[in-house]
This record gives C-alpha cells, structure tokens and sequence, in this order.
C-alpha cells in the first residue's frame, strides 16, 4: 500500500485522546516520545505570542499554575453557541473565559489575552490533533495526511462539522466521523460472537455518555438504538467531589482560578485512586500560599457523591432497553461493553451489571478501547482490514414543518445511514409564490416542539391550490451530515442547504430530554396532532361543500339538502367546541363526507355532460 493512502484513527476526548493505526493486519496504538498513549485533551498558550503552544502531559502540568492560559474539556464547547452553556460548562475551564463571537459561537478568551483576541474551541482541538498527527508521523516514519475521528453518537451535525473543521486545521483530511460506541464495539471484535449478536456499549467518559445497542448480522455491524448525554461524564463527577471537599476543608467559596483548579485536580486523583482503594488521601500543600490541607475520603462517601451522577446514565440505558424491548429481559442481549475512563470505577461496574442483568465486559482497556476501533475503521476505509460492514443509525428524527404546524417526518429515528429519502409537496392555498420548507428535528408532533435546523425558500408561478409541486429530499452521509434538497418540479430549479455551523441549536440537555418528553407528552401531542389534522380537513371541506350546494341548485331534493346542511352544523359545531375533541370533530368531517356523496356525483355528472357537449 502507498503511504499516501494511509489512514488513522484519533479518538478525540474531552479528557485524554489518543491515535492508532492498522499495521499488519492488527490495530495498534501509537506512543509519543516518552511512551505514553493517552494524551490528555489539554492545550497550554504561553504570553509569549512567539512561543510555541503546549499541548499534552506538558500543557496539564501548567493547569493549576495558570490555569488561565490552560484550556481543557474543551470538547464540550465544540459546535455550540455560549446559551446553549450551562453553568458547569461555562466554570469548565476556571482561569479562561467562555466569550459569544459571531453569530453566538462560544469562543475562548485567554488570561492577558490581547483585546478582542478569542480563539475557537476548534482551534484548540486543533492543537491535539496536531500533537497526534507529529506522534503518529514520528511512529510510522511517513507523513500522515488522513485520519477517522470518534464523537460521541449524540453530537448533533453542528458539533460534528466543528469535528471536521478541527482535522482539517491541523492538516487532517477527515475520511470519516465515527461515533465511539461503534468503535468501541469493533476494538472488542464483536463480529466474532457468531452470526447474529446484540451487543450494549456502555461508554462514559470524561465529558459525555452514550449507550448504544448494537445488532451483528452476517459480517454487518448495525446500531439498532442509541442513547446518551454529550455533558455528561467524569468531569461532572470531580466538580461534586471537589465541591464535597471545598464543604469538609471550609474553604471559600471565592476560590481563585489557581485555587479552583488545584482543587479539581485533587478531586479527579482521589476518584482515580478510589477505584482500585478502599479510602483516598486528599493533600493540598500551601493551598492558599500559607494553610495546607489534608483529608481522607473513603470509597462509601465517593459513592454516595457519585451516584446521581451515575444514575442519571441509567435512565438513558432503561430508555434504549424499553425502546428495543428488552426493559424485561435484558438478558436478550449478548454482551455489554464498558467504555471510558469513567467506567473504572467500581459503583459504575455494579449498577451497570444491575440494569442489563450480567457482568459487563471489561476485557479491554476502557481508556484505549475507543481508539483501537478507530484505528479499525481507518483500515476498513484504506484496505487494511476487510469483511466488516459498519452502520450507524440517526438518533433523532428529522422532517419539516407541514401546513397546520405539523411535524412530517421524512427520516424517522433510528434509520441506518448512511440514508436518502425524500416526499412531494404542494402549495396549501391559491396564488401562492413559494413554499417555506422548514426542516426539524426532533420526535414531538407539532413543529414548534422539536428544533429548527435550517430553512429554504422554493419560488414558483402562482397558481390554483395543489397545482405546485415541489419535490423535498434530506440526504445524510455516512459523518451524520445532513443535505436537504428543494426542487420545483416545473423548472427543475433546486435549492440546496447543507447543515453545517446550525444543526441544532438548542441546548445537549434537551437532546437526551427529547425522547422522554416525547413520551411524557405522546397522549397530548397525538390529540393534538389529530385535532389539527381534523381542522385542516373542516377547513377544507365547509368551503367546498357550500359551493356544491350553490352550484347543485335545484338538483338535490329538500330531505338531501337538509341533510348536508346538518351535517356541516355538526362540523361547525364540533370545530367550535371546547374542551376540543379529535374523535368528534373526525366523526363529524366522516358525516359529512357521507352525506355529500349524491351531491359529488351530480356534479360530476354534470361536469362529464359539460365536457361530452351534451
């Protein structure tokens, strides 16, 4: 194979990353230097605007010393506007400052920074996928221009395009954007369980969670549902603990930056220490420059710290298990995986193992598993490995506003992409000029529920009702990007829009919230959309009818007449009743329709003679 057509696997993370590649049949991780392959996801910007910017084991060291200048987590910022943020996020990084550039963006201003001087939270991902891209040039001995990037399987499009943009910063033409569960079930060779398996993916991280069931059939990886939180993970459980100790230790709570991040770094080496120990020392020598601390933290309080946190991972776990049918009968499934470093600790293993009913399997590094799948797909894409199939599924579905305020889907939740599907739709009233396609995403049924990605505008010749047609196709490649196309039918002119910086402009959290609220609101949402379309049917029919009636004359006897008549009363009627009722109003349209079939085929038959010349 030509060293140009080389891929890598880079598992971006909000806490460490690390890079690997095929080599010989067999996936393998690449060590810097010192011989370390994790990398921590942390970027250190000297004053010196000269000096080179310091990424790694050596940017994490300066953390607590100017934390300021020192940025990390910075993935939970990537692809998102500064309201999106929660406070937890926004504190993330202590020293340095959250700022909303154009267009709302967040953007990070650091410490000392020249006025007006921010930098994208892609920019700095940017940095580690550089120090990646020199550990596995320096490893292979050949340059490295093509890589496979991980994100969790809930980034939204925004998020995975800020992804792309940081490869492509750092040099990197990105070949695809993988979602780690997936990867994580091709480092634990899932396609080897037999013919047909399912497979759970558990996978916590520093950052965020995802829970992803996976079904193997004939060689083909399928994601079959998926689950998770992209700000939930390890980082949440250190601010806890570090706020329990801030309580035990009485210090303040106007901490500096410096002080803030001490504390954090202690926080996260007492919970690494408490997943192999029964009680972790917490040391903070000279802490405010004077007074040192120290206490000891048993494992049993780390648990009880721990666990709304962990819990809160259980509820998108029972979600994914209800979905597929197996709430009661987790033992459907083959095998669950662990993932992320977070899924080190013990309470993790024992409330996972609780929920899907048997022990989950930790036979690989939690903190490389991510990686090496990486590094497998990376071959799949250049020849490297053959014979494994990889799908992924959409986790929410997409569609476009209808007339009434309609949800219509045109790709449902869950569909395998990569994936194309497309309707005809028409103008709702006369002398229209152009049809507004808004298009959503989300599982409610009213539009106003679910999140706007994006809009275009299709112009045609005004004309009678129904008489444009304009054809919608969504298209997502196999990165979860999505390309919505509009056609006017009669010209054959297309509008195209690329989700790219918008995907989902909404807060993470009402990501993972969605679905249960799809569920808390079903019975509301569905009377509503029932109603609605009910409405639209009334609306549509009061008009004709009345017209019919004009135009039949004296053609109908007086008992026909009478008929019609009431029946659009009870229309009227059930249109103007509260509380409303879909049923009544569906019943009473029904009615109608009946009532009017003599009076629709004496004018049809007059309009048959009228076109016979009779």
């Amino acid at each position: 194979m030509e060293k140009d057509e080389l891929i890598i696997g880079i598992d971006l993370g909000t806490t460490n990353s690390l890079v690997g590649v095929v080599d010989s049949g067999f996936p393998i991780l690449l060590a810097d230097a010192e011989g370390r392959r994790l990398v921590p996801s942390v970027a250190h910007y000297p004053r010196d605007p000269e000096a080179k910017v310091l990424t790694g084991e050596a940017a994490r060291r300066l953390q607590a010393i100017e934390p300021g200048r020192t940025i990390a987590s910075v993935k939970r910022l990537m692809g998102r506007r500064v309201d999106e943020l929660d406070e937890e996020t926004r504190a993330a990084g202590t020293g340095y400052r959250i700022l909303s550039g154009p267009g709302g963006w967040a953007r990070i201003a650091l410490e000392g920074g020249a006025e007006g001087g921010t930098l994208s939270p892609e920019a700095v991902s940017a940095e580690f996928l550089r120090h990646l891209k020199a550990v596995a040039e320096a490893a292979l001995e050949a340059p490295v221009n093509r890589a496979v990037i991980t994100v969790p399987a809930y980034f939204n499009d925004g998020q995975r395009n800020a992804t792309k943009r940081a490869g492509e910063l750092a040099g990197l033409t990105v070949e695809r954007i993988l979602n780690e569960p997936t990867a994580a079930a091709l480092a634990h060779g899932l396609d080897k369980l037999g013919e047909k398996a399912r497979v759970a993916v558990y996978d916590f991280g520093g950052g965020t969670f995802d829970l992803s069931i996976l079904e193997m059939r004939d060689g083909v990886f399928q994601v079959i549902a998926t689950d998770g939180d992209t700000r939930l993970g390890g980082d949440d459980i250190d601010a806890a603990v570090a706020a329990h100790l801030g309580e035990i230790l009485a210090l303040p709570d106007d901490l500096s930056p410096t002080q803030r991040a001490t504390l954090l770094a202690a926080a996260r080496e007492a919970k690494e220490a408490l997943s192999a120990a029964e009680r972790a020392t917490v040391r903070l020598p000279f802490f405010d420059g004077a007074t040192s601390h120290e206490c000891e933290l048993p494992r049993e309080v780390f648990d009880k710290i721990a666990r709304p946190i962990v819990e809160k991972t259980l509820v998108h776990c029972r979600r994914a298990l209800t979905e597929q049918g197996m709430v009661d009968d987790p033992t459907l499934l083959d095998r669950v995986v662990l993932v992320g470093g977070s899924t080190r600790i013990p309470l993790v293993r024992r409330l996972v193992a609780e929920v899907f009913g048997q022990e989950p399997d930790t036979s690989r590094n939690p903190d490389e598993a991510v990686a090496l799948g990486a590094a497998i797909q990376a071959g799949i894409l250049c020849g490297r490995v053959r014979h494994v199939v990889l799908l992924d599924v959409t986790p929410l579905s997409l569609g476009i506003e209808t007339f009434g305020g309609l949800m219509n889907i045109i790709i449902p939740r869950n569909t395998t992409i990569p994936a194309k599907a497309g309707e005809l739709f028409t103008n709702a009233v006369a002398n229209q000029r152009s049809i507004l396609v808004r298009v959503l995403q989300g599982e409610r049924e009213m539009a106003r529920d679910n999140w706007e990605l994006g809009r275009i505008a299709v112009d045609f010749a005004p004309g009678p009702k129904g008489g444009a047609r304009v054809g919608v196709q969504f298209s997502i490649d196999e990165n979860g990007i999505l390309t919505v196309l509009a056609r006017d039918t009669a010209t054959g002119s297309d509008r195209v829009l690329e989700i790219r910086d918008a995907a989902v402009d909404v807060d993470d959290a009402r990501v993972e919230a969605m679905i249960s609220e799809s569920v808390d609101h079903a019975f509301d949402d569905m009377h509503e959309r029932l109603w609605t379309e009910a409405r639209l049917k009334s609306e549509e029919l009061l008009p004709a009818v009345e017209r019919a009636l004009a135009a039949a004359g004296d053609a109908l006897d007086d008992s026909e007449r009478a008929a019609i008549v009431g029946a659009a009363e009870s229309v009227k009627t059930a249109l103007a009743a509260e509380p409303r009722d879909a049923r009544r109003l569906k019943s009473a349209n029904q009615a109608l329709d009946e009532a009017t079939e003599t009076l629709a085929a004496i004018l049809v038959e007059r309009a048959m003679e009228k076109a016979l010349g009779i």
